[in-house]
């Protein structure tokens, strides 16, 4: 009786017919196949020839027959990489690609397919139909599963700081599938109506569509999708069920602290998040402007985590982080965020008058600025948050504003985007300036800035101008 073990590589007709000879004569057979399923080019075929007998009805067989077969192993998706030894005494390695689906639990159904929104050429069918990432090589395919293919991660999703599948969202999109666009978002990003408003889209640079012609306006996508399922009644999000004793304190309502709040709540957490501000949603609630960033889209947003059951405190400031371990939390994230702009260390920056961006844009969103009438508004910088200061500014309706910053119109560190709006908005630029005091009158009370035009700059080692 035959102890040994026999590889055989290739899954088609040969291969089968090898396989079954081994197998019967008591032999353990390994059978390679690199494709997800065995058949070979012979499953591919309507005839053979010289018989002109069906192939189908000739392969079928010998497919059921490996497939049960107790001496055959089936190694689908595989391929070689490494042999050494000699014959009768050899090592191989394998290499066996992903299926993403489990061929344990897979009966065949197809309702994979059925919902998967990619669409691909088959090569089964040598691209001249299309299936679906999720497929079946063939009907009568051995093993009887799907696979899904995956080329990698898309350029667009390796981009982005949250790793968002965007290619996933998009063909949801492409068939009409709003609400499962917006699950697919969520399950990497809890703010889509915020990021579809005021992300960077870092994606779009990476697209590979750009090689070709342009990018996917992949924001604005999300803001669509978005956009379309919140225009609907708000479904309530279901609490999650609290599968952990341990209690978690988080300390900042931003976009860290909540994110966070979410993720530890779906894992079965207790989550209280303590918020030193009236609201939640740090920066995005008060260090953006509302014509860029609606409250109803964070408040919506918000109340989503609320709703799996996390808790927000707010007016709540933390002091000791020992009162919070003494209150029965066992771990605290600390997600404070950056609310405290800096002033030009110059000469006149603390007279009255001069503001600190991120103050002013939190003071404007809470309603608690001291300006009634602004009157001229000069602007130091041209960043992105300077130009939401000076757009800000014009809705506040002030006599008139202008910006002053270091860089050339053309090397403004803000996006182009923002600063053809701000000039289209009436805002006047004024490129190439360094600055080297503000000035004031007697009362202390802000009345300029004097500047000096810059040809040519450099920072040293600590960042300051040269």
């Amino acid at each position: 009786m035959p102890t040994g073990a026999v590889m055989v590589v290739g899954g088609g007709i040969a291969g089968m017919q090898a396989s079954l000879d081994l197998a019967d004569q008591g032999f353990r057979v390994y059978l390679v196949e690199s494709k997800t399923a065995i058949g070979g080019h012979m499953a591919q075929l309507d005839k053979t020839f010289p018989t002109n007998d069906c192939s189908m009805c000739t392969i079928s067989p010998k497919l059921v027959d490996v497939g049960r077969h107790q001496n055959i192993n089936l190694h689908t998706g595989t391929e070689i990489v490494d042999l050494t030894g000699e014959p009768g005494s050899f090592t191989v390695q394998l290499r066996q690609k992903p299926r993403y689906i489990d061929l344990d639990k897979c009966v065949g159904c197809g309702d994979c397919a059925d919902v998967c929104p990619v669409i691909l050429p088959d090569q089964f069918d040598e691209n001249l139909s299309t299936r679906k990432a999720a497929f079946k090589l063939y009907p009568q395919a051995v093993p009887n599963a799907y696979a899904i293919e995956k080329l990698g991660i898309a350029p667009c999703r390796d981009a982005c700081p949250s790793g968002q599948r965007a290619q996933g969202y998009i063909a949801l999109i492409r068939e009409g599938r709003y609400q499962d666009a917006l699950r697919v978002i969520k399950e990497d990003n809890p703010f889509p109506g915020i990021c579809g408003r005021i992300c960077n889209h870092r994606c779009e640079d990476a697209c590979s569509r750009g090689k070709v012609d342009e990018a996917v306006n992949i924001r604005a996508l999300k803001r669509f999708v978005t956009d379309k399922v919140y225009s609907e009644p708000r479904v309530t999000v279901d609490a999650c069920e609290t599968v952990y004793s341990e209690r978690v304190a988080i300390v900042g309502a931003g976009p860290c602290g909540l994110t966070a709040a979410q993720d530890l709540a779906l894992e079965g957490y207790k989550v209280t998040v303590l918020e030193a501000l009236p609201v939640a949603g740090g920066m995005l609630r008060v260090g953006v402007p509302e014509y860029r960033l609606p409250v109803d889209i964070i408040e919506r947003e918000v109340q989503d985590i609320v709703d799996l059951g996390v808790e927000i405190k707010l007016n709540h400031q933390v002091q000791d982080l020992d009162v919070l371990f003494d209150e029965g939390y066992q771990a605290v994230l600390i997600a404070v965020g950056a609310h405290e702009g800096i002033r030009l260390p110059i000469p006149g920056s603390n007279l009255d008058g001069v503001l600190v961006n991120t103050l002013f844009l939190r003071d404007v969103r809470l309603g608690t600025l001291d300006y009634e009438r602004l009157g001229r508004v000069l602007v130091l910088g041209g960043g992105n948050v300077a130009i939401d200061c000076a757009r800000t500014a014009v809705r506040l309706g002030a006599e008139s504003v202008e910006m002053a910053f270091l860089e050339s119109r053309n090397e403004m560190p803000s996006h182009e985007w923002e600063v053809q709006a701000a000039q289209d908005e009436g805002i006047k630029l004024h490129p190439s300036r360094t600055f080297d005091r503000i000035l004031g009158n007697n009362q202390g009370h802000v009345t300029g800035v004097e500047c000096q035009s810059v040809r040519s700059f450099a920072f040293d080692a600590t960042g300051r101008l040269e």
